[in-house]
């Protein structure tokens, strides 16, 4: 061990003793207020998720490995080992397009990290005030992980998932804080975790959101938790993985900053700058529906006062929601189903028959799609209406309400995650839940989450 510390390096050094140290210190006030906005929107995509076909898929794949009864499947009352449950309630988490991103890193964070932390926190018997910690680590990690290849463009120009490498650091470093692993282990766990990286960019063709369930959430929780278990059993491994010849940066990237795993480290949280999505659809339509949403309650329009609709969004962006085949990443079908219904809801978002209601469909065609290359910020939306009467409406949304600068309220994340788990739970226990998330430290065992989560 002597020997193999004088080639660790300052940086990883630094970085695995603040991991090991994490659930120790206190968070700032503002930052574990959004961490318990960001566990109970994951939580609640959990639930809602376990109803949708990739949580379906997950769970009965779940059920066919048995294992030892560690952790809970959510909307269910199947206990399995930690590895396994995490695998299901990861791929439940971005079973649609309602979880959180981090646009900077271009991640889902909550997807990988949540489930990670929760499955580890049930197997361990630890609080609620370990919970957060390691959940707020985890978004850390999770961006500083992108930011050290040099950012996630890096990746994902070579074709690599940028949404598949971040969480999966994000999801090591709380499993492993939550296992009490000490400096070295961790170490050893990020070691782990740098093998087990994967993921490519062809989940964007896939038609059931199946697997993109299991690249985004599924297997970045389930690696993750399979590197923390691996380095707490006893495993070693090699001692910097960031470092040296062959390392993990510099096979990745031509590009690596390892400097950016500490910068700020414990100054700047990650999950500050998380966005929380509004609507519970596709990314690039969240500023459309915005701009959508303030014109109806502006003018008070509705479908029938429409003659034509141009929707303006980032390029990149809508060629990834034109007239997609699932609901909620079509941009032109869910301008719609607002316009008819005065809003989207995470009912309206998923219900594949109105894809073939005439009503939607006669809409949907006078409706145009834009993609712009020169949006200052990749989620703006602007639309523009030509009403019956001719008057031409417009709004351009260049803040998304849920990014860093325009955030949700308590409120407002508490609306949207009782949509999401009324359904499944029952609107009492569904609100316990959220109860229990708005006050997790005072939970002494994250085991008591169960009766809440299962159906």
């Amino acid at each position: 061990m002597n020997d193999a510390a004088s080639i660790i390096s300052p940086v990883t050094r630094e970085l695995s003793a603040y991991i090991a140290g994490a659930l120790e210190r206190p968070l700032p006030p503002d930052v574990a207020e959004k961490g318990r906005h960001h566990l109970m929107d994951t939580l609640a995509a959990m639930v809602s998720g376990s109803r949708l076909l990739p949580g379906e898929k997950a769970i009965a794949y779940a059920k066919s490995l048995g294992g030892v009864k560690e952790s809970l499947v959510v909307g269910t009352r199947l206990l399995t080992s930690c590895v396994n449950a995490a695998l299901a309630n990861g791929m439940m988490a971005h079973a649609d397009e309602t979880d959180d991103s981090h646009p900077r890193a271009q991640a889902h964070p909550g997807c990988g990290v949540v489930p990670a932390a929760l499955a580890m926190a049930e197997r361990g018997g630890r609080d609620g005030n370990a919970l957060l910690r390691a959940v707020v680590l985890g978004y850390d990690i999770c961006a500083r992980a992108m930011f050290a290849l040099g950012g996630p463009w890096v990746l994902r120009n070579a074709g690599h998932s940028s949404h598949s490498f971040g969480p999966l650091f994000g999801a090591a470093a709380a499993a492993g804080a939550l296992a009490g692993l000490d400096a070295d282990k961790v170490r050893y766990l990020l070691s782990y975790t740098a093998q087990q990286a994967a993921g490519v960019e062809t989940w964007a063709r896939d038609k059931e959101h199946v697997e993109k369930a299991f690249d985004f959430g599924g297997m970045t929780a389930r690696n993750g938790v399979t590197a923390a278990t691996l380095a707490q059993s006893g495993c070693t491994g090699v001692e910097d993985v960031f470092a040296g010849e062959r390392n993990f940066l510099s096979i990745y990237s031509p590009t690596p900053d390892s400097e950016a795993f500490i910068k700020d480290l414990g100054t700047t949280f990650e999950v500050m700058n998380t966005s929380i999505k509004r609507w519970s659809v596709g990314s690039p339509i969240q500023a459309a529906l915005d701009s959508l949403a303030a014109i109806i309650a502006e003018h008070k329009i509705d479908a029938d006062d429409v003659e034509k609709l141009t929707v303006t969004v980032n390029a990149v962006g809508a060629r990834t929601v034109n007239d997609r085949s699932i609901p909620d990443i079509n941009i032109q079908h869910l301008l719609s189903v607002m316009l008819i219904d005065g809003t989207v809801t995470f009912a309206s978002s998923h219900d594949e028959e109105r894809m073939h209601d005439p009503r939607v469909l006669q809409l949907k065609n006078r409706i145009a799609l834009k993609g712009r290359e020169d949006f200052e910020h990749p989620r703006q939306g602007m639309i523009e209406i030509l009403t019956r009467d001719r008057r031409d409406l417009k709004h351009h949304t260049k803040a998304v309400r849920g990014t860093a600068i325009n955030p949700l309220t308590r409120p407002e994340v508490d609306a949207k995650c009782l949509d999401l788990t009324a359904p499944v739970l029952g609107k009492r226990r569904a609100r316990r839940l959220i109860d229990a998330v708005w006050n997790i430290e005072q939970l002494p065992d994250a085991r008591e989450l169960r009766p809440l989560l299962r159906v």
